[in-house]
């Protein structure tokens, strides 16, 4: 009898070790969603939790890193959970794209829009793509005019917390295919310093990237 509850506790403190490794070694994690169908002469893409209604573009991605955040309670002083830490949107033709508005929002498992940012009502996170002949790869917020709107897309005045940046050289996040303008990342970071914006990734459902020809807002 001894020797069974002792093999089953050593079993038990072995699992604990692993996890606490696991989360040591692997920063953040990624969630990669794919599969399109083509609409008339735009793209309106469904599939493992994802949607895109990318007008400009018929053939993006989206993927989801995570990382882990610490939530100690005074019960476990372990406790946690990974939180998104990004939302990258690749495969983004900036060629056919330009000068549009890129959007993405979260969408919880009940089918609620979630908040990207400190207030309750930032729904949606919105660059305005490079309208240039030659883009190049930037992190500057305000050159890409990153901003909040509401769920009805009215643009709200607030301090940001998240960041961007577009790439168009190196690897993709998505697949590891070579960047071009034609073949471009654009990360949205939630909230870099973890204090204001800490979403669980469990509670995603699906992801929504939209682009739109609004020059005012």
């Amino acid at each position: 009898m001894s020797s069974g509850f002792g093999g089953g506790k050593t079993r038990h403190k072995n699992k604990i070790i692993v996890g606490a490794v696991l989360a040591a070694v692997v920063p953040f994690l990624v969630s990669t969603f794919a599969a399109s169908v083509t609409v008339g002469n735009g793209a309106l893409e469904f599939g493992q939790g994802s949607q895109q209604a990318i007008a400009c573009d018929p053939n993006v991605f989206a993927a989801i890193s995570e990382e882990w955040h610490s939530a100690p309670t005074p019960q476990d002083a372990s406790a946690g959970y990974f939180r998104v830490r990004g939302v990258t949107v690749s495969n983004l033709d900036l060629t056919s794209c330009r000068g549009k508005k890129l959007r993405i929002r979260l969408i919880s498992t009940v089918g609620a829009e979630l908040t990207l940012g400190p207030i309750p009502e930032a729904h949606v996170l919105q660059v305005s793509l490079p309208d240039v002949d030659a883009p190049v790869s930037s992190t500057d917020a305000g050159a890409l005019a990153l901003t909040y709107l509401t769920g009805e897309g009215a643009v709200i005045s607030s301090a940001m917390a998240g960041s961007v940046s577009l790439s168009v050289s190196g690897t993709s996040i998505y697949d590891g295919s070579d960047l071009s303008t034609t073949n471009s990342d654009v990360t949205f970071y939630l909230d870099p310093t973890a204090t204001i914006v800490n979403l669980d990734g469990q509670t995603i459902g699906r992801t929504t990237v939209e682009t739109v020809n609004n020059p005012k807002r």
